[in-house]
């Protein structure tokens, strides 16, 4: 935590459909909403056959970020978040498009996995909406993917998300603006399709009220209000009247419905058709519509962070249970892991030596959960469920640097591992996993004892080590374990003396 939170927080969702910014000024841990900037981008229809974002659509969205990063390229790092959702999950040239986006920002850009972006949609909705004892059915369309999550108060019980969007239907159902009632028929059963493996968990009996959270959503219940076709959000009786009316029409233009934007035309039947697709397999009745969503959710995220509720830290001791990991052992790592890094000094890894550390604190409490599938090649498996598991809070690129470190903490060490991660990982990880190593061989008896007081040195690639006098004449196991360390940090470049 800084030594005191910024005064001016953004969170910045980069959508398959919209991309989206606001700003907030913190006073003692309350925000007052300063500025929301929104624009249309469809970054989904970019997307090509093969799944790469092509370069008329990779200017749009970098011209629109340019405007954005106008107004948050000088915030402090530790005051923004900014995410990519569905297509930047998808699309094949991503890092490509993430490289000049986070230039324009001046900003790290990270991509967040469905179920990730299924929390933060509900911790944003939950915020606006206050506390009560509901059990609430949350709903997110976005561009490329909907978002589905019940839960109670801020605490989100099941989350799903589905390939299914606004820009992608629209696209692959309703091509260049046309209607016609089979193409609807189509697009509905499109969407129940995807919706059948999940509509048991989510069906009307396991959740008190619906919710809906997004552009699309707001735009169906405008029009549905706006007609008098509802008289509150969404009803089914109202959406029926609405695919009646589009079913009339040829094209989009012809639509001339009030309070429909513009600029929401070409996805609204999209849109449309996934919420009657959901209100028909979900057996929903009325759903209201929430004013927060994925940034408000993010914006929560960043406050826990700055106030030490870290939801990563709450995640990494879920997964140390439920992996029925040696606490007391990673507890004696995270303190050889301290004392290292405090003879270092907090210049060794300059802007990003706070969060050296927090990641190296993970990686002791979560190097071991590999065990529990099995214990040769454990240090694989352990990096796998890393890698792969849902970890709310991580994006993608915190969970792979993650993973790498831990995947690299013992045995063969490989310094290409680290090549595609982003800056400055690329360059500091290699010398996290040596510190993470060198802890773990420390206390490889795994027994409760003192270590000596080492000194430790690491200037470039040469690592030294001095124990106290005679001290590893006493730990001739010790001695053996460095002597083969030297060995296997050796092929990653570095060179390790000890005495």
């Amino acid at each position: 935590m800084p030594n005191k939170p910024p005064e001016i927080v953004a969170a910045v969702d980069l959508g398959s459909n919209s991309f989206h910014m606001i700003v907030c000024s913190l006073t003692e841990g309350n925000l007052q909403i300063l500025d929301r900037l929104k624009e249309m981008v469809r970054l989904a229809a970019g997307l090509d056959k093969r799944n790469y974002l092509d370069a008329d659509t990779q200017k749009r969205a970098l011209d629109c970020l340019e405007r954005f990063g106008q107004r948050i390229r000088n915030f402090p790092p530790e005051s923004v978040r900014i995410v990519g959702t569905s297509t930047l999950r998808t699309a094949k040239n991503s890092q490509q498009f993430l490289d000049k986006a986070e230039k324009a920002l001046n900003h790290p850009i990270h991509i967040i996995s469905g179920i990730e972006e299924a929390r933060l949609i509900y911790q944003g909705v939950a915020h606006s909406l206050g506390s009560n004892a509901n059990l609430r059915l949350v709903m997110d369309i976005g561009g490329g993917s909907t978002e589905y999550i019940i839960g109670s108060g801020d605490m989100p019980r099941v989350k799903e998300s589905l390939h299914m969007g606004c820009v992608l239907v629209s696209n692959a159902f309703f091509k260049g603006g046309k209607l016609s009632k089979n193409a609807f028929t189509q697009a509905t059963l499109f969407a129940e399709q995807r919706l059948e493996p999940v509509q048991i968990q989510f069906q009307r009996s396991n959740w008190d009220e619906a919710i809906g959270a997004s552009g699309s959503l707001r735009s169906i219940a405008k029009v549905l209000e706006a007609k008098n076709w509802s008289n509150n959000g969404i009803t089914r009786e109202g959406l029926e009247l609405l695919v009646a009316h589009m079913n009339q029409c040829n094209h989009v233009d012809e639509l001339n419905l009030p309070e429909l934007d513009l600029e929401r035309l070409p996805v609204f039947p999209g849109g449309v058709a996934i919420v009657y697709a959901t209100f028909k397999s979900l057996g929903i009745e009325q759903m209201t519509v929430s004013d927060g969503a994925l940034r408000e959710g993010l914006i929560q995220d960043l406050l826990g962070r700055l106030y030490d509720h870290d939801i990563r830290s709450a995640t990494v001791q879920t997964m140390a249970d439920r992996y029925h990991t040696d606490k007391g052992h990673a507890a004696r790592i995270k303190q050889t892991i301290g004392y290292i890094l405090s003879q270092l000094g907090g210049d060794f890894f300059g802007s990003n030596h706070e969060h050296v550390e927090q990641f190296l604190n993970w990686a002791a409490d979560l190097h071991e959960i590999g065990h529990d599938i099995a214990l040769s090649q454990y240090h694989k498996h352990s990096a796998y469920v890393i890698e792969n598991g849902d970890f709310a809070g991580f994006s993608r690129q915190d969970q792979i640097l993650l993973s790498t470190i831990v995947k690299s903490h013992r045995r063969k060490f490989s310094r290409s591992r680290f090549n595609e991660l982003p800056f400055p990982w690329n360059v500091d990880a290699p010398n996290l996993t040596v510190i993470l190593r060198l802890s773990v061989l420390l206390h490889r008896n795994r027994q409760e004892h003192v270590l000596p007081d080492f000194k430790i040195s690491l200037i470039k690639s040469k690592i030294r080590l001095q124990f106290p006098d005679k001290w590893l004449d006493q730990a001739a196991l010790t001695r053996a374990d460095l002597i083969q360390e030297a060995d296997y940090v050796k092929s990653a470049g570095f060179k390790l003396e000890f005495a």
